[in-house]
């Protein structure tokens, strides 16, 4: 008898490591995830006002961070945060990109500012995803020599598990309606698993060539190809498990 196969998420839980990272330790880690990703090899953000190698911007405070790592190696791999929509404050799409917003979609949508949140500063490491003719993309499949074809396989899934990770946060968190300002291919990349977004402006050249996406939760869940729920599920479970809601 032929051995079970096994699941998308246990292939990608064999590998990586999943963490509400709300240790401070953990946070320097999910910067230097993004200093080494917006600073270093996009240039979105000014390296030289980094010199610990740790980026970090004004919205970090009002944040839930999220960290994936390596399991065999230790190396943090990917980050996202989830920005809370409270205190009065602006999240970075509404601050930086309020010119590329569609007015009437907001209009016709108005919404507790409890229950938003803003996806951001979803990084991958490029030696989790760089390959031949893939210099200029952050999502991917790497091709180092020091990783396994098997491993290779679920990296892929970093940068969809960081987008399932953040969905879980921000329901913890209350948040049911989310906001991301997305590169063109990332809709696409959460289509094949089955998760659509509303584009909701224009594009802008904000990090690259982006423009603001809206997902609920709810469209979210109902949606997910089944195999994908299941690592949602796992994800959510190790994630509540760390939790502590905010003040």
């Amino acid at each position: 008898m032929n051995a079970r196969s096994k699941s998308l998420a246990e292939n990608f839980l064999e590998y990586f490591d999943i963490t509400y990272a709300k240790q401070e330790y953990q946070r320097e880690n999910v910067g230097r995830v993004r200093y080494r990703v917006y600073c270093e090899e996009f240039g979105y953000e000014d390296a030289s006002s980094f010199p610990d190698g740790i980026e970090r911007d004004e919205f970090d405070a009002d944040s839930l961070h999220c960290l994936i790592t390596h399991k065999p190696s230790g190396t943090p791999a990917g980050c996202v945060r989830v920005v809370l929509a409270r205190g009065g404050g602006q999240m970075p799409f509404e601050k930086f990109c309020e010119g590329s917003l569609d007015a009437d979609f907001f209009e016709k949508h108005p919404m507790e500012r409890d229950s938003m949140c803003e996806i951001s500063r979803l990084a991958v490491d490029s030696q989790f995803r760089r390959r031949s003719g893939e210099q200029t993309t952050r999502f991917g499949v790497a091709a180092e020599k020091k990783f396994s074809l098997e491993e290779q396989r679920t990296f892929p899934l970093i940068a969809v598990s960081c987008y399932l990770a953040a969905t879980a946060l921000g329901g913890m968190a209350g948040c049911t309606n989310g906001f991301a300002m997305m590169e063109p291919f990332l809709p696409r990349l959460l289509s094949h698993a089955g998760i659509g977004v509303t584009k909701v402006g224009s594009d802008i050249d904000y990090h690259g060539m982006r423009a603001p996406y809206f997902v609920t939760l709810r469209e979210t869940l109902d949606n997910m190809y089944p195999e994908l729920k299941a690592l949602y599920l796992d994800i959510q479970g190790i994630l509540e498990s760390e939790y502590t809601p905010r003040s």
